[in-house]
């Protein structure tokens, strides 16, 4: 179990999940160093809305945001909202990402995060039917109005059963003898 982990088991004893959510992930060093924030985390964790301002910390050398901070401002929370809204029988993994920059970022930059029950509802299925999947989650970096697109994240995710995640992970470890 991460460090993120306990303090999160331990945190949910005195405060809401979102309100852990949100400043867990204002507060926790590795979401700092992006120098993005979580502005607003639903009560039902469906939807994230985070900020990244254009600062001196993420100006890259033609004076537009680091494509760097982009990506780690997008990267976790995908992921970890989806830990969240599913329960402790799944595994859920970042398996792979793709960006595409569309144009330089001089202003500050805002994304949302959302998943719908009946999205939910259909992971929950499939993992049912089909042990483990593969979902794609695409974010956009954009202006506050949402109507210029900066920049364009999609998450490759992986979800499992655990059950059959552990079964799966102890027949690899069996040598081919066995």
């Amino acid at each position: 179990m991460s460090i993120y982990q306990k303090i999160a088991a331990y945190g949910v004893r005195y405060f809401s999940k979102d309100v852990l959510f949100k400043y867990g992930f204002n507060w926790s060093p590795m979401y700092r160093r992006t120098t993005a924030r979580i502005i607003h985390a639903s009560k039902d964790l469906l939807r994230i809305d985070i900020v990244l301002p254009i600062s001196y910390r993420n100006r890259n050398f033609v004076n537009s945001i680091f494509g760097g901070s982009m990506f780690a401002a997008v990267d976790p929370i995908p992921m970890v909202q989806l830990i969240n809204l599913l329960d402790d029988r799944y595994i859920v993994w970042d398996k792979s990402a793709e960006i595409a920059f569309k144009r330089p970022a001089r202003e500050n930059l805002y994304a949302s995060f959302c998943y719908a029950p009946e999205e939910l509802a259909d992971i929950r299925r499939r993992v049912a039917e089909e042990k483990e999947i593969e979902i794609v989650k695409t974010t956009r970096l954009t202006n506050q109005a949402g109507d210029q697109v900066f920049c364009e994240v999609k998450k490759t995710i992986y979800v499992a059963d655990k059950a059959y995640f552990k079964q799966k992970r102890a027949r690899k470890g069996r040598s081919p003898s066995s």
